[in-house]
């Protein structure tokens, strides 16, 4: 646990195109008294700032060295290029890698796509960060190609971006040091798997509620009671032989009169 035993806190990592709002805003409604600080980092520093210690847990993008961190998995995106909107590829919905041959395709030195081999021809230099990349692109130096996020990040008026169906794409994932799994990190954990605040895993479960005394006494009462059954032959409930009129015992279809005077 982060902090002292008395004021708990969590520190979250995220890299640039990561929006945690989501998950903070959980946080804050499940666990209202442990503040949640956000620190945005590159991905070339996530790793160090989660190795040591500055941060309890990340969003960061894979690969992850599974030596000492722990991933999970969350979500895949959209690759796609960057361009001026009076662009060719502007044009179009979506385009290839194939399409972009021809064009100076500027490959940052943060970039996070796995290549096999890079789209377009290369750029003189590569621009230290996908955010260089960007301005670049608007001053009509080449075009970038990167996951949505980003696109989305360094949005400009002047410029637009296409998808492009063939290329790497790059996943997000949850990461944080393997040796220290606190019980605030398993909580959030919790969170971003879409656990429910009542789940059987995380300390945020709702506790049983006591049992109402009166129904303890009332079920106690009836512990090892056994019901009675009906005598064999009879009906539970029902008269055993006497008749309704009279409540005798006489049998069916005896006649009852006045009694005889004696001469």
């Amino acid at each position: 646990m982060t902090g002292s035993e008395d004021s708990p806190s969590f520190r979250l990592a995220y890299v640039p195109g990561v929006t945690p709002s989501k998950w903070v805003r959980i946080w804050n409604e499940r666990l209202p008294d442990v503040p949640l600080t956000l620190l945005a980092v590159s991905v070339a520093e996530v790793f160090d700032v989660l190795r040591g210690g500055d941060a309890d847990a990340g969003f960061v993008r894979l690969p992850v060295d599974r030596t000492d961190l722990s991933a999970i998995p969350l979500y895949t995106e959209t690759t796609v290029v960057v361009v001026p909107k009076d662009h060719v590829v502007a044009a179009v919905d979506e385009v290839t890698a194939e399409d972009l041959a021809d064009d100076i395709v500027l490959h940052p030195l943060d970039d996070t796509l796995d290549w096999e081999h890079l789209p377009g021809r290369p750029a003189i230099e590569r621009p230290a960060t996908t955010e260089d990349a960007i301005e670049l692109v608007a001053a009509g130096v080449g075009l970038l190609v990167v996951p949505q996020s980003l696109a989305r990040l360094h949005h400009r008026k002047d410029l637009t971006y296409r998808t492009v169906t063939d290329a790497p794409e790059s996943r997000v994932a949850l990461s944080w040091p393997e040796d220290r799994t606190t019980d605030l990190v398993e909580d959030f954990i919790g969170i971003v798997r879409g656990r429910t605040v009542n789940s059987s895993r995380g300390r945020s479960a709702a506790q049983p509620q006591p049992k109402n005394e009166s129904q303890s006494k009332s079920k106690g009462s009836d512990k090892g009671v056994a019901r009675r059954k009906p005598a064999a032959g009879k009906a539970a409930g029902k008269p055993t032989g006497r008749s309704p009129r009279t409540g005798s015992g006489a049998p069916k279809g005896t006649k009852r009169g006045k009694p005889r005077r004696k001469s």
